[in-house]
């Protein structure tokens, strides 16, 4: 398949409609409406799959996306690997594309919930936290006390 640069890139999508290309890792990042929804890396274009495409993928022998660390090999079977075939045809390329945007705008709502409860998480040890840093707060509180507030004065005008 060869290198992809932007302008192979940007007419590979030209049926499915204008994209965003932002570098990433290896390649790009492609993204429609402001969703990413394929990579293109040198291993290959990747469209972001899901419960309900995955089996398109599956039926298609192709696989989810995988790099290697140092001492395993990561699988993110949120992108998976798109069939070769469809680099020759741009507008079955385009319906796929459709499901990939699809698929990642079904997983956007997802993941907001899911950050909501790690938030929660983090202001649990906050609390623990705060409650064995009392001696700072009272020294804070102390400090506060010699600093005496400043009242303006009354003039009194009639004297």
């Amino acid at each position: 398949m060869g290198n992809m640069d932007r302008e192979f890139l940007i007419d590979l999508f030209a049926d499915f409609g204008p994209v965003t290309l932002r570098r990433m890792f290896s390649g790009y990042g492609i993204s429609a409406d402001g969703t990413n929804f394929a990579l293109a890396l040198r291993a290959g274009l990747y469209f972001r799959a899901d419960e309900e495409t995955i089996p398109q993928f599956e039926a298609e022998g192709c696989g989810p996306f995988q790099y290697q660390t140092r001492s395993k090999t990561v699988t993110v079977n949120s992108y998976w690997q798109l069939p070769a075939r469809l680099f020759d045809d741009s507008e079955e390329l385009a319906v796929w594309a459709r499901s990939a945007l699809g698929a990642a705008q079904r997983a956007a709502p997802r993941k907001r919930p899911r950050k909501r409860p790690a938030t929660r998480k983090t202001k649990a040890p906050t609390k623990k936290a705060a409650n064995k840093k009392v001696p700072a707060k009272k020294s804070g509180a102390r400090k506060l006390s010699v600093k005496k507030k400043r009242v303006p004065r009354k003039r009194s005008s009639s004297l």
